[in-house]
């Protein structure tokens, strides 16, 4: 008898065809919403229009019905791999994520490019009273230097203050002021009005020299995918500024402001971008006083984080380059910089017991032969 030969067995269809298929035949389209915000000019304009992303087609309705079926390679054919599918899905541009601060563009590398470095002998004191409320001592015993008509040339007076600080921190807002033996007082006053929505902040200083006294009232606004403050100031000062998200990764705005008194003005242009759930953050400014700002800080790991800084003034015609570090131990912290012009410096923070840091800090410019050293320690502060 003849030998019978079985029949081949029916194409297999991917798990994902029949789910993918479905929601194509039900039209399911992704929205995407474009706009860039120019705070100086006015408001950002925006319009979302729909459109069908072409990774998302797999094939028509009928054939849709014939690979659900099992009946024919030609719908299992072109569908795509599951992996290609999740990386082809479009982001929802209506639900973007709320951008930083204007003024907090570079937070994450001025922590390592701008550490506060001192020069002599500190000593900070801070006693909890309550939950919201503490008192600060500080002793602070150094060096100041003084301006002189050449640059290259530095005078350094010796000097030291003493200064005393209230703290006042709540739910809805916080009052800090502070008081120094030669006279200078400083105070700050912030509070939240609708929420997050709107907040109040109101900045002072008042010293002895005539001149040196200053005032700034701000006032902030947070919506959904947007940030924008208004500024006022003594010596007819107005600014404005504003940062929209036109992406999850990318953010663009704009500052403008208005300085009566000296009859100057000037415009400024931001952009940044977050990569990599924010492992990777970029900035740009440019401003027409002449300077153009770049940095870039890159997290290695969580201990473990590097930054870079590109400074060009077009009126001095200079730039400067910076690299910056900041290392997250389990007892200490290490920060530090070396910049083109020369100048090395770090900054330490030692945690000797609960509540007690050791503080060192060190710069040294080759260029203008210039040393600084601190030590200090901080007493009453996790």
């Amino acid at each position: 008898p003849r030998p019978r030969v079985p029949a081949p067995p029916p194409p297999r269809v991917p798990s994902g065809t029949r789910a993918r298929s479905a929601v194509l035949a039900a039209g399911e389209t992704g929205w995407r919403k474009e706009g860039i915000g120019i705070h100086p000019m006015g408001q950002s304009q925006s319009s979302a229009m729909p459109r069908m992303d072409p990774a998302w087609i797999v094939g028509s309705p009928s054939e849709a019905e014939g690979s659900k079926h099992g009946g024919g390679a030609s719908g299992a054919a072109a569908t795509p791999a599951p992996a290609q599918e999740s990386a082809a899905t479009p982001d929802d541009f209506l639900d973007l994520p709320s951008p930083v601060r204007y003024e907090e563009l570079q937070k994450e590398a001025l922590m390592s490019l701008k550490p506060e470095l001192f020069e002599g002998l500190r000593f900070d004191f801070t006693k909890p009273l309550n939950q919201n409320f503490s008192l600060s001592h500080s002793i602070y015993m150094g060096a100041v230097e003084i301006p002189t008509a050449n640059p290259s040339q530095i005078v350094k007076m010796p000097a030291s203050t003493y200064e005393f600080g209230a703290n006042l921190i709540g739910n809805k807002g916080m009052m800090i002021g502070r008081i120094l033996t030669d006279g200078r007082m400083s105070g700050r006053i912030k509070h939240d009005i609708f929420g997050e929505f709107c907040s109040v902040k109101l900045q002072t200083q008042l010293t002895e020299e005539k001149g040196y006294s200053q005032a700034m009232l701000d006032v902030d606004f947070k919506g959904g995918d947007w940030n924008g403050q208004v500024k006022l100031g003594n010596n007819q000062f107005v600014g404005v500024n504003y940062l929209q998200s036109v992406s999850k990764a990318l953010s663009l705005g704009g500052e403008a402001f208005w300085l009566g008194a000296q009859r100057k003005s000037g415009v400024g242009f931001a952009l940044r971008h977050e990569g990599n759930n924010g492992g990777c953050v970029s900035t740009l400014q440019l401003a027409t006083t002449g300077l153009l700002s770049a940095t870039y800080h890159h997290k290695v790991s969580d201990k473990v984080f590097l930054a870079t800084e590109w400074m060009w003034n077009w009126n001095a015609r200079e730039s400067t380059a910076t690299f910056g570090y900041d290392y997250v131990l389990r007892q200490c912290r290490l920060r530090g910089r070396v910049d083109s012009n020369g100048v090395v410096a770090a900054y330490l923070e030692e945690r000797l017991n609960v509540g007690v840091n050791l503080v060192l800090s060190a710069e040294v410019d080759h260029s203008k032969k210039d040393y600084k050293f601190g030590f200090g320690m901080t007493v009453g502060m996790e």
